[in-house]
């Protein structure tokens, strides 16, 4: 009996032993620790408890849990880098699936608007089809009506005429005329200009004609060439290389190399003096958006790696009359460059969300900072883009595209509203919309994977809260920082093609003429006309006191030449 007795006493050990090892699994199991799984055969198994299997299950369900989530992790990870490498770039949602809403009882409640119709429709009604877009009527006569025409005469010979007719046997009709485009492949001609030079019989003073003032003492380059590699480079995105190479099928030896000094030289000389009248044009505006994007200089004493950013600004969205776009080339993306830059700037900046900006709002009193939705829906759709097309539907991402979009299209019908109208008609229509949002999104990031797309997300929109409610309190704010983004787009393109810049005066220069070509573009001009025009008229300018002089460049001018503008 002792020994009996003995015997169950050591079972009943053992079985305490291993109930309590394994609650102390599943502790550390909730508490995140890494636990090695323990396997346990059929006789041990025989011997525990209906309490302890229990235990075991539950353990083995939170593994499998933990296991899914991680799986599920790295599926997502290889959707996204297989989606950014291979996929499509556009975050378009598609119009069949729209959210829309309702108040019930003082909340905000979504629904499928596509389903809800779709439930009133009978099934064997036909849906109508969609018309294929019809060409618009004198859409040709149009697009040709301002070039020049040079006619080409076609005629037969009077033998000719006698051959096909006999003598005197014809008589002419109205001319057939059909029309076609000419194209002339760019030329290279040497001005020779030959300047009247007078003596005075009576002294020894001389006096030249008047003449236009040179670019560069003793160099052949021009306005109209000038202009017409900035244009390649800065607007066309083609590097210099190749505009060597294109020159020299054209039988003219000019290297990279010399274009690379005229451009320093001229954007330092004539550009910079503008740039900077820009630059203070800037603060008049109450709203302004800024971005940033890396770029290599190869030439900087630096440390190997580092990472050096083309930072642009422009004026807001909203103002589509004069609008100003600049760039500025730093050798870091510390907040001392936005914060020399803005220094007299007063108003609201839309930005992408980076915490530099943030810090610059705490600092000061006069700026605040808006945030940008467009970067809050990235984020779920990349999540979305990692499942397959069946499964997308039943996702938090897509609920959450869903109300972000429901949000865009109650905003999209403002355009064109001041901005008192648009600010009334936000806190009516697009305000309850934001508030149920951020609800929704505060209930549901605990229940999804702590380090997926969608919990990124779902931060990303809790942490930039404040920043993207900010358009709901000012008319002139709008809603994402794009228009910024697409300023910065023609750089990153370039950037593809010529790789790196090669000097830190390169690089300035750069986000000169990029902002010139910029501007340009925002305000409807043609790029090479407008450096041409620039760099003929501010040469007459070197030796004004004061700037004053710009204001009859600015791209809105009534002075411009009509040539300059589209």
């Amino acid at each position: 009996m002792t020994v009996i007795h003995r015997q169950n006493d050591e079972w009943q050990t053992v079985a305490w032993w291993r109930k309590y090892a394994v609650s102390a699994i599943i502790d550390e199991e909730i508490k995140g620790a890494s636990v090695m799984a323990i396997k346990y055969t059929e006789e041990q198994l025989n011997t525990f408890d209906r309490a302890t299997l229990i235990q075991l299950l539950l353990m083995q369900q939170s593994q499998f849990q933990e296991i899914d989530k991680k799986l599920q992790l790295l599926l997502e990870q290889a959707a996204v880098l297989k989606n950014n490498r291979f996929g499509k770039k556009s975050e378009k949602l598609g119009i069949e699936n729209q959210i829309s809403f309702m108040e019930v009882d003082g909340d905000i409640v979504f629904f499928n608007e596509a389903e809800a119709v779709n439930a009133l429709v009978p099934e064997d009604e036909e849906k109508p089809t969609k018309p294929k877009n019809a060409k618009t009527k004198g859409k040709r006569t149009a697009d040709i009506k301002d070039l020049p025409v040079i006619p080409v005469d076609h005629r037969m010979t009077e033998s000719e005429l006698i051959t096909e007719f006999g003598e005197d046997g014809w008589y002419q009709l109205e001319d057939e005329i059909y029309r076609r485009y000419r194209f002339t492949p760019m030329k290279i001609e040497i001005e020779e200009h030959h300047v009247g030079v007078y003596k005075s019989k009576k002294d020894n003073h001389f006096k030249k004609a008047e003449h236009p003032a040179y670019l560069l003492r003793n160099s052949l380059v021009s306005p109209t060439l000038l202009s017409g590699i900035w244009n390649a480079k800065y607007v066309n995105a083609v590097p210099l290389y190749r505009q060597e190479q294109e020159f020299q099928r054209m039988g003219v030896s000019i290297d990279r190399g010399e274009m690379a000094h005229w451009t320093i030289l001229c954007a330092e000389r004539y550009l910079s003096v503008f740039y900077d009248y820009l630059h203070e044009k800037m603060y008049d505006y109450h709203v302004l958006q800024a971005d940033e994007t890396p770029v290599l200089v190869s030439k900087e004493n630096r440390t190997s790696g580092s990472r050096h950013y083309m930072w642009v600004y422009r004026t807001g969205k909203m103002y589509q009359d004069k609008p100003i776009v600049l760039y500025e080339y730093q050798p870091s993306r510390n907040a001392d460059h936005p914060r020399v830059f803005l220094k007299d700037f007063q108003g609201i900046c839309v930005t992408d969300g980076y915490q530099v900006y943030h810090t610059l709002e705490k600092e000061r009193e006069d700026l605040r900072i808006a945030g940008c939705w467009a970067h809050a829906r990235r984020r779920f759709d990349e999540a979305l883009q990692a499942l397959p097309k069946d499964q997308q539907k039943d996702t938090i991402a897509y609920f959450a595209l869903k109300q972000i979009q429901a949000i865009y299209r109650e905003e999209n019908k403002l355009e064109g509203m001041s901005a008192q109208e648009r600010l009334k008609n936000r806190q009516l229509t697009v305000k309850p919309l934001v508030d149920a949002y951020f609800i929704w999104v505060k209930k549901n990031v605990l229940v999804v994977a702590a380090k997926s797309k969608t919990a990124n997300g779902l931060t990303y929109s809790i942490n930039q809260e404040t920043y993207l409610k900010t358009f709901l309190e000012d008319g002139e704010v709008p809603m994402d920082n794009n228009a910024a983004e697409q300023s910065i787009r023609p750089f990153c393109i370039g950037k593809k093609n010529w790789v790196m810049i090669d000097t830190i005066a390169g690089a300035e220069s750069s986000a000169m003429i990029y902002s010139i070509a910029e501007t340009a573009k925002a305000n409807h001009l043609k790029p090479y006309n407008y450096f041409e025009y620039l760099l003929t008229e501010i040469p007459k300018h070197l030796d004004d006191r004061d700037n004053h002089f710009c204001e009859d460049l600015l791209p809105w001018s009534d002075k411009l030449p009509a040539e300059c503008r589209k």
